[in-house]
């Protein structure tokens, strides 16, 4: 049998000339990246009590994004304690209040195909969009890597999901991923990498792309690949990375894989994940009857805040105001993405419909820093995790849907499918619409 993506890219970082799932092996890493919760401030006494430095300063990745700009005391030392380690080491990959760590190596074209790149971070299987093979790893293991340049991996069985189809009016990929996971259960994947294909995946733009290879931690995942195409080396050739610099790897035809999912995009609807787990889903036209009052609506989060999100809140709000009593809150997931939002008029049309902007970090969909939800609250957001208290309180409760979703939500006052608003037909009330004369 031929093998799949990730079974290439082991192999050539292990140095082996074939591998089979199952087989643990130590694999050379390409790029490695940490931030400021779960970096320095718990593997920095280690090294220093073992005498060790960084493996090599050029290939790690260091970014502030959980604790900025800090609220505390606390918080301003971890901060200090970062800048402090990459001084030290000598690390020029360090990005502090620049954005979120999964979305900032991918927007600099640190990450390219073919990569074995590992993060100090659950999510960070985003950077497979771009046909890396992208784990994440706890602070004990990301301290081995620091300083020796190493892990260690089980070869991870693949599943191969194929989409068809175009994408219906307000369907974005968040839909995608959602409907996946309601499929397969949230440990239906665990331990294996999901390759996603087919015209559908194709298609999308590399914002999209990016939500379905962050979202494969919640089916329990190793990691999610896409194999590239035109779309990424696109994306790469704008950061001025040229197909010299990296080699892109794909799966032999005749590939063994575990299971293989066919979908079809042109039948999903909006969808949204109720309390308290991404796999609880439904459609939102159903959770729409049932008149969910909402006090926050929030679109951020490496998953849900790149600029085709805010885009796509900002046509949902056109011409509209978010409902009385509702706080729609915006934290951009690079700063990168907030300039592009500004310098086009989103921002703009966001702020008119009542928007309030954050600063571009994790914030609270790690429940930290602004926007966190009290106790009884509703709060509908483009996060990736919905668990007790993810947000904030135990007693909250939070839904995950599309940044469109999440609009329309903000406009109606109550969770709704995005044609509701945009639709022929919608019910938003007259107090809910705004003139933009004189814009």
């Amino acid at each position: 049998m031929g093998e799949t993506i990730s079974q290439k890219i082991a192999a050539r970082a292990s140095g082996s000339e074939r591998l089979r799932p199952g087989e643990i092996v130590f694999v050379n890493v390409d790029i490695a990246m940490m931030h400021d919760s779960s970096g320095p401030r718990r593997i920095g006494k280690t090294m220093s009590r073992l005498g060790r430095n960084v493996w090599d300063p050029d290939k790690i990745v260091l970014v502030s994004d959980h604790f900025v700009p800090a609220n505390d005391g606390v918080e301003a030392d971890i901060l200090r304690v970062t800048r402090e380690f990459a001084a030290a080491e000598g690390i020029k990959r360090f990005h502090e209040a620049e954005g979120i760590c999964h979305i900032v190596p991918v927007e600099m074209g640190y990450i390219r195909p073919g990569m074995m790149y590992v993060g100090g971070d659950s999510h960070s299987t985003t950077a497979g969009a771009l046909g890396a093979f992208a784990i994440g790893l706890g602070s004990t293991d990301i301290l081995g890597v620091m300083v020796t340049g190493q892990t260690w991996i089980k070869v991870p069985e693949t599943i191969k999901v194929a989409w068809k189809g175009a994408l219906s009016r307000q369907v974005m990929a968040k839909d995608m991923i959602l409907g996946l996971i309601a499929q397969l259960g949230g440990d239906g994947a665990t331990y294996k990498t999901i390759e996603y294909g087919g015209e559908t995946v194709d298609s999308l733009s590399m914002d999209e792309r990016l939500v379905l290879s962050n979202m494969a931690i919640e089916l329990g995942a190793k990691a999610g690949i896409i194999a590239p195409n035109q779309v990424v080396f696109d994306y790469l050739a704008e950061r001025g990375v040229n197909k010299e610099e990296y080699s892109t790897v794909y799966a032999d035809p005749d590939a063994e894989y575990v299971q293989e999912v066919q979908l079809d995009a042109s039948k999903l609807t909006p969808l949204v994940a109720r309390p308290h787990s991404p796999e609880n889903v439904d459609e939102a036209k159903t959770v729409e009857q049932e008149g969910v009052r909402i006090h926050q609506a929030y679109i951020g989060a490496c998953t849900g805040a790149k600029y085709t999100d805010l885009r796509a809140a900002a046509d949902v709000l056109k011409n509209r105001r978010i409902a009385p009593g509702v706080r729609l809150l915006i934290a951009p997931a690079s700063v990168r993405v907030l300039r592009r939002a500004m310098e086009d008029g989103t921002a703009a049309q966001l702020m008119d419909a009542g928007a309030t902007f954050l600063p571009s970090g994790c914030g609270a969909c790690a429940g930290i820093g602004h926007g966190i939800l009290a106790s009884g609250e509703v709060c509908i957001s483009s996060t990736n995790r919905n668990f007790p208290g993810r947000m904030g309180n135990r007693e909250s409760q939070v839904y995950l849907s599309s940044p469109a979703t999440v609009a329309a939500s903000a406009a109606a006052g109550y969770i709704c499918d995005p044609n509701t608003v945009v639709g022929q037909g919608g019910r938003l009330s007259p107090a809910n619409t705004i003139s933009m004369e004189g814009r």
